[in-house]
C-alpha cells in the first residue's frame, strides 16, 4: 500500500491508504476530523469541501494519495483556540444555518472565495457557492454571512499587517 504524508490542520501524519481511499475517509476515518461531513459521496452537494494547499476542493472527489505532500484544513482548523475564523463567527451571527449539515462546507468554500475576491457583491457569493447546496435555508443568510465574514476577515488582516 501507498504510504503518504499529509499535513492536516496543522498536524503532519503519515499513514499507509489504498488507493482507491477518498481523502474525506481518510480525513474522517483514520484522523477523526468529523466536521467534514459526507453529503452525497459523489461532488455535488459540497459539504465535504475543505481547503487542500489553500484552495477549496471536495474531499469526496480527491484521492488519498492525491494530498500527499499536502496541506489540508478542514473546519475544525479554522478556530485558534477558543477564537473562531472570522467566517465562522459570521455564519453564527448571520444565523447562516439550520441544521448545518452543509455550513462546513460553504465556510470553507466562502473562504477560498473572498481570497479571490475580497470584497464580492452578493451575486459573486452566489455565484462562488453554486457548488455548494444547502437544501434548508434560501441562501439569503449564508450571502450575508459570507459578506460579513468578507469585511472581518479584511479587518483582522489589516490589524495584523
Amino acid at each position: 500500500m501507498p504510504r503518504i504524508t499529509v499535513t492536516v490542520d496543522g498536524v503532519e501524519y503519515e499513514e499507509e491508504v489504498e488507493p482507491r481511499l477518498l481523502l474525506v475517509h481518510l480525513l474522517r476515518d483514520r484522523l477523526g476530523k468529523t466536521g467534514t461531513p459526507i453529503g452525497c459521496d459523489t461532488s455535488n452537494c459540497g459539504a465535504c469541501t475543505v481547503l487542500l494547499d489553500g484552495r477549496s476542493a471536495k474531499s469526496c472527489s480527491v484521492l488519498a494519495v492525491q494530498a500527499d505532500g499536502s496541506d489540508v484544513v478542514t473546519v475544525e482548523g479554522l478556530a485558534r483556540g477558543e477564537e473562531w475564523h472570522p467566517m465562522q463567527r459570521a455564519f453564527h451571527e448571520e444565523h447562516a444555518l439550520q441544521c448545518g449539515y452543509c455550513t462546513p462546507g460553504m465556510i470553507m468554500a466562502a473562504i477560498d472565495l473572498v481570497r479571490d475576491d475580497p470584497d464580492p457583491s452578493e451575486q459573486a457569493v452566489r455565484e462562488g457557492l453554486e457548488g455548494n447546496l444547502c437544501r434548508c435555508t434560501g441562501y439569503c443568510n449564508i450571502v450575508r454571512a459570507v459578506r460579513r465574514g468578507a469585511r472581518e476577515m479584511a479587518r483582522q488582516e489589516a490589524r495584523t499587517a
